[in-house]
């Protein structure tokens, strides 16, 4: 059998955690910050957890990395 390739946006845009789970960078902030709130721009920063649902979808494109 040949080996299953790895999706390259799932590599550049999600890391896996040593638990398993999947963190992604905040979406919304590339453009258009002058309509939203501060208060989601302070909510936005960093990264987040992917949830559960989501997880289960991504990780069949990245078969050798995540477990």
């Amino acid at each position: 059998m040949p080996k299953m390739k790895t999706k390259s946006s799932v590599k550049k845009r999600f890391k896996v955690t040593a638990s398993g789970k999947l963190k992604v960078g905040q979406a919304g902030k590339q453009h258009g910050m002058i309509k939203r709130s501060n208060k989601f721009l302070r909510n936005a920063r960093g990264t987040m957890v992917l949830s559960e649902p989501d997880t289960r979808i991504v990780k069949k494109f990245m078969p050798y990395i995540a477990k």
